[in-house]
C-alpha cells in the first residue's frame, strides 16, 4: 500500500482518472498495432536509431504537434473555468496545475521543438550540406528533449503536476509551499530537455560556420539560416543559466540546500533573476527563427528578393544583444530603484527599433510584388498587423511607472499571447504548410488551409483582445475565479468562445492532413512553390545524401539565379559520399535519462545511481567505439538520382 501511496495523485479527480485510462489504452493500442503489422524492426531501423537530420526534424515536428494539442487542452480548460463568474469547473489546486503545465508545455515542449524541426530539416539543405556537423549528438539532442517532455507529461497521472506557475517562483516552489513532487518534475524534466537544447545550439552553430557550400559566405546565407545562427548563439549563451538554476532548485528540494530559500542565507529573488536571464532571451529564441520563416515565405510569394538584406541581418544581431539586457523589466513592481527601472525600461523599448526595421523591410518586399495568396503567405500577412499590436502593448509594459497597473493583470497575458501566437504559432503553421511538400512529397489542401487560417485569426482576436480590456479594468492574472460584481463575465465568455474557435482551427489542420494524405496528388516536383533558396534545388523526397553534387553558390538566392539567370548550381561530377551510420545509443541514453529523472523525482536513490552509471557507460562506449561511417558508391547515387528524376 505504501508503494501506491508514494506515486498517488495528491488531488485526484474524475478527469485525471479518465486520462489514466486513456493513456493506458493508447499505449496498449500502439503496442498491439506495431506487433500486428510487424513494424517493430522498421521503427527501430528507420526512426529510433536514425541520425539523418531530416528524419530527426520530422520527429521534432510530430512531437511539437502532439504537445500543441496537449497544451491546447489545458488552454481550453483555463478559459472554460474563467468563462463565467464563480465557476466550479476547476478547484484552485487544479487550476494552478493546469496553468503551470500549459505554460511549460507551450514554451518548452511545443514551440521549441517546432523551431528545432525546421532548424534540423531546412538548415543543412539551405547551406548545401550533407548533414549536421554532429549527427549522433543531434539524435541525442532529440531524445533528451523527447524523454524530458514525456517525463513532464506523466506528472499529472503519477505523483501530481507542478503547481507553482510556469515560472516556478521560490519560495512558492519550495517544499514548504509545494510539498508534493510536481515541482520536482518541473525542475528535472526541463533540465533534461534543456541539455538537449544546448547540444542543438552547439551543433547548429558548428554546422552553419563549418559546412556551408563553396561560395556561400555569411552574407550570402538565406535569411532563415541567419536567424538560426543568431538564435543558437543566444541558446548557448543563456541555456547554461537555466541549467544551473534548475540544478540549484533541484538541490533545494531534494537535499535541503537553501539557494532560493528566505532563510539561512538563501535568496528567493536569485531564482527570479536566473530564470529571467534565460526566460526573456527565450522569447527571442522562439521569435527569431519565426522571423526567418516569414522572410523566406514573403520573398517567395511576393516574387521578389528580400528588401534590405544587410539591415535584416543587423537587426537580428541587435535584437539578440538587447534580448540579454532586459530581464529585470519583469521586476518593475518588485521594489527596484529608479535607476535600474530606467535602464531596463529603455533597453526594452529599444528592441522595438530593430523589430520595426524588419517589419518595414517585409512591407517593402511586398510593395510592387506579384503576391500569391497561398496559405503560408496568409499566415505571414496576418502576422504583421497582429504582431505590431502585440509589440505596441509591449512598449506600454516597458514603461516602468505604467507597469504597476499592467503587470499583474490579464493585460500582460494578452500582450504575451499577442506576440507569441502571431509571432511564433503563425510562423510555425506557415512553415509547416510551406515545407510540407518537401518533407512528405505532397501538398496540404489550400482550401482547408485557408479555412484554418481565418478561423485561427478570428478565434485569436476573440480570445485575447478582451483580456486587454479586463486587464485594464483590474482583472488579475493567475486568479482561478472572480465575482459577478466585477463585471468581467461577458468579456471572459467572449474569450472562451474565441478559444473554442481556435480549437476548431486546429481540428481543421488535423482534418487537412488526413484529407491531403488521402487525396492530394503525389509527385508535386522538387519546387512546387517556385521558391528561391537552396533547399528547393534537391529532389522530393530528399535523398539521404541531400545533394548528389555539392552546390556552388554565387549569391544569397543561388537557386533562383540558377533558374532565372542560368547560373550553374551543380558543376563537377558525382563522387562517392561519406555518411554516418545509424546508432541506437542516443535513444538508449535518452531512455536512461528518463529513468534517472523519474528516480530523482521520487528520491529513489538506487535506480538513480544505476541510471547514472548507465549514462556514463553509454558515453564510454561512444568514446571507445571505432565507427568511421560508410560510403555511398557512385553507382548507388546515380541509380537514386535516375529514380528521383523520374519521380518528378
Amino acid at each position: 500500500m505504501e508503494f501506491f501511496e508514494r506515486f498517488a495523485i495528491p488531488n485526484p479527480s474524475l478527469a485525471i482518472y479518465a486520462s489514466m485510462v486513456a493513456i493506458g489504452l493508447t499505449v496498449v493500442a500502439i503496442i498491439a498495432g506495431l506487433t500486428y503489422f510487424k513494424k517493430w524492426g522498421y521503427l527501430w531501423r528507420e526512426w529510433l536509431t536514425t541520425v539523418d537530420h531530416k528524419r530527426i526534424g520530422i520527429m521534432y515536428l510530430l512531437s511539437a504537434l502532439i504537445m500543441l494539442f496537449r497544451g491546447g487542452v489545458d488552454a481550453i480548460m483555463l478559459r472554460a473555468q474563467l468563462a463565467v463568474p464563480d465557476n466550479k469547473l476547476l478547484d484552485p489546486q487544479h487550476y494552478n496545475e493546469v496553468f503551470s503545465t500549459h505554460g511549460v508545455i507551450m514554451v518548452m515542449f511545443m514551440a521549441m521543438p517546432f523551431i528545432f524541426a525546421f532548424m534540423n530539416y531546412v538548415v543543412p539543405l539551405q547551406i548545401g550540406a550533407r548533414d549536421v556537423a554532429f549527427p549522433r549528438l543531434n539524435a541525442l539532442s532529440f531524445w533528451l528533449f523527447f524523454f524530458g517532455a514525456m517525463l513532464f507529461n506523466i506528472s499529472f497521472v503519477i505523483g501530481g503536476s507542478p503547481d507553482a506557475g510556469w515560472t516556478s517562483y521560490f519560495p512558492l516552489a519550495g517544499n514548504d509551499f509545494s510539498p508534493h513532487v510536481g515541482t520536482n518534475y518541473y525542475m528535472i524534466a526541463i533540465q533534461i530537455s534543456g541539455i538537449g537544447s544546448l547540444m542543438t545550439g552547439i551543433n547548429m552553430i558548428t554546422t552553419i560556420m563549418k559546412m556551408r557550400a563553396p561560395g556561400m559566405t555569411l552574407m550570402k546565407m538565406p535569411m532563415f539560416t541567419w536567424s538560426v545562427l543568431v538564435t543558437n548563439l543566444i541558446i548557448v549563451t543563456v541555456f547554461p543559466v537555466i541549467t544551473v538554476a534548475l540544478a540549484m532548485g533541484t538541490m533545494d528540494r531534494l537535499f535541503g540546500t537553501h539557494f532560493f530559500a528566505t532563510t539561512n542565507g538563501g535568496m528567493d529573488m536569485l531564482w527570479a533573476n536566473l530564470f529571467w536571464v534565460w526566460g526573456h532571451p527565450e522569447v527571442y529564441i522562439l521569435i527569431l527563427p519565426a522571423f526567418g520563416i516569414y522572410s523566406e515565405v514573403i520573398s517567395t510569394f511576393a516574387g521578389r528578393n528580400l528588401y534590405g538584406y544587410k539591415s535584416m541581418v543587423a537587426s537580428m544581431v541587435i535584437i539578440s544583444a538587447l534580448s540579454c539586457m532586459v530581464w529585470a523589466h519583469h521586476f518593475f513592481t518588485m521594489g527596484q530603484g529608479a535607476v535600474a527601472n530606467s535602464f531596463f525600461s529603455i533597453t526594452t523599448m529599444m528592441i522595438a527599433v530593430p523589430t520595426g526595421v524588419k517589419i518595414f523591410n517585409w512591407l517593402f518586399t511586398l510593395w510592387k510584388g506579384k503576391i500569391r495568396f497561398t496559405v503560408p503567405m496568409l499566415y505571414s500577412l496576418g502576422f504583421i498587423p497582429l504582431f505590431v499590436i502585440g509589440g505596441m502593448t509591449g512598449v506600454m509594459l516597458a514603461m516602468s511607472a505604467a507597469d504597476y497597473q499592467y503587470h499583474n493583470t490579464m493585460f500582460l497575458v494578452a500582450h504575451f499571447h499577442n506576440t507569441i501566437i502571431p509571432g511564433v504559432v503563425f510562423a510555425m503553421l506557415a512553415g509547416l504548410t510551406y515545407y510540407w511538400p518537401k518533407m512528405f512529397g505532397f501538398m496540404l489542401n489550400e482550401r482547408i488551409g485557408k479555412w484554418s487560417f481565418w478561423t485561427l485569426t478570428i478565434g485569436f482576436c476573440l480570445a485575447f483582445f478582451p483580456m486587454y480590456i479586463t486587464g485594464l479594468d483590474g482583472q488579475a492574472r493567475r486568479m482561478y475565479t472572480y465575482s459577478e460584481a466585477t463585471g468581467y463575465g461577458p468579456l471572459n465568455m467572449v474569450s472562451f468562445v474565441g478559444a473554442g474557435v481556435m480549437a476548431i482551427s486546429f481540428a481543421l489542420i488535423v482534418y487537412n492532413v488526413y484529407y491531403s494524405v488521402r487525396y492530394s496528388p503525389r509527385n508535386v516536383g522538387a519546387d512546387p512553390w517556385d521558391a528561391r533558396s537552396l533547399e528547393w534545388a534537391t529532389h522530393t523526397p530528399v535523398p539521404e545524401y541531400n545533394f548528389a553534387i555539392e552546390p556552388q553558390v554565387a549569391s544569397s538566392e543561388a537557386f533562383w539565379d540558377s533558374k532565372k539567370k542560368g547560373h550553374e548550381l551543380f558543376p563537377g561530377k558525382v563522387e562517392k559520399i561519406h555518411m554516418p551510420n545509424n546508432s541506437g545509443v542516443p535513444f538508449i541514453m535518452g531512455a536512461i535519462f528518463f529513468v534517472l529523472g523519474f528516480s530523482l523525482v521520487f528520491s529513489l536513490w538506487i535506480p538513480a545511481i544505476l541510471s547514472l552509471i548507465g549514462i556514463l557507460a553509454c558515453m564510454a562506449l561512444r568514446s571507445f567505439e571505432q565507427d568511421h561511417g560508410r560510403y555511398i558508391s557512385v553507382k548507388e547515387i546515380e541509380e537514386t538520382e535516375t529514380k528521383l528524376r523520374g519521380a518528378k
